[in-house]
């Protein structure tokens, strides 16, 4: 299995946590092999809301949570 990941974001409402206030809104950047290709997505979309203090994007390493026992270091 390749080592999937997710970026997403959207509003928060507070920036200090991931308590997403709108979750219809969430904006789905995508699915990305690696870590590498992840982050560089999440980079771009985090640059673009840089001024907004509400507008939070993160990566989630799917292949963590569909195969627990394999994780990588």
């Amino acid at each position: 299995m390749s080592n999937l990941h997710l970026v997403f974001g959207g509003r928060v409402n507070d920036p200090r946590t991931l308590d997403f206030a709108d979750l219809k809104s969430i904006d789905i950047v995508g699915m990305f092999p690696d870590y590498k290709t992840a982050e560089k997505a999440w980079r771009a979309a985090a640059q673009r809301t840089v001024d907004d203090a509400e507008m939070k994007y993160v990566v989630v390493h799917l292949h963590r949570l569909l195969q627990p026992d394999m994780i990588t270091r």
